[in-house]
């Protein structure tokens, strides 16, 4: 039976990115039903595949599985070859927790600086409260590559599901031009260069949707 992943538009859903480019990285196929957002008919069209309303979505079969994290463990446990998580079970036990950290945080982040995969990389003025997430991000990530990462480009070793999990946040730092460190930008770089990053942003652009409240910012 094919894995079906329901997401929202490229350009803005960060949700959908998460499970999505995880997906895309290790192979794991999947068909795509993508539902544009803020349309006539986006709400009664995702309800219809989840019941929360909201995006992302996965179908195995009669199973049904919503919201990013939640898809992202029903995969690692589908998938127990293809390490998902970093395999040393302190490290696995520390991207866990920085993934639940992103998933119910930072939302002066989120709410300043939203997800626009086709915004013009400029400046946007932060907020105490944006720069408090960011300098939060940064530590974390310094710590996860000085304790498990410093072979590689990743936050454990290789690209694992903490790495999917902070997909959008590399995104908005990016877009919104803020200053980081010389290692957050070097694992910003090694995120963006990833094929399925490159893939996500092709499609980000075709997209024709829009949303004028996060094209004017």
């Amino acid at each position: 039976m094919s894995l079906t992943l329901v997401i929202a538009n490229k350009v803005y859903s960060s949700w959908s990115f998460r499970p999505w480019i995880l997906m895309r990285h290790f192979g794991i196929h999947f068909d795509e039903i993508l539902i544009p957002l803020a349309q006539d008919d986006t709400g009664p069209r995702i309800k219809s595949f989840s019941p929360s309303g909201k995006c992302p979505a996965l179908r195995d079969g009669e199973t049904l599985v919503w919201d990013s994290l939640a898809i992202i463990e029903y995969l690692a446990e589908l998938h127990p070859e293809k390490a998902l998580w970093p395999t040393l079970p302190d490290a696995r036990a520390q991207a866990r927790s920085l993934s639940a950290e992103m998933h119910s945080g930072f939302m002066n982040l989120r709410a300043h600086l939203p997800m626009n995969m086709r915004r013009r990389v400029r400046k946007r003025e932060l907020t105490p409260e944006v720069s408090a997430d960011i300098a939060r991000i940064e530590e974390a990530f310094s710590q996860a590559k000085t304790m498990f990462g410093q072979a590689s480009d990743f936050l454990f070793g290789e690209f694992s599901a903490a790495d999917a999990m902070f997909a959008p946040v590399v995104s908005r730092l990016h877009v919104y031009e803020v200053g980081v460190s010389p290692s957050t930008r070097r694992y910003m770089d090694a995120i963006m260069a990833l094929p399925a990053w490159q893939e996500w942003q092709t499609q980000a652009l075709a997209e024709p949707w829009t949303i004028s409240k996060f094209e004017n910012i």
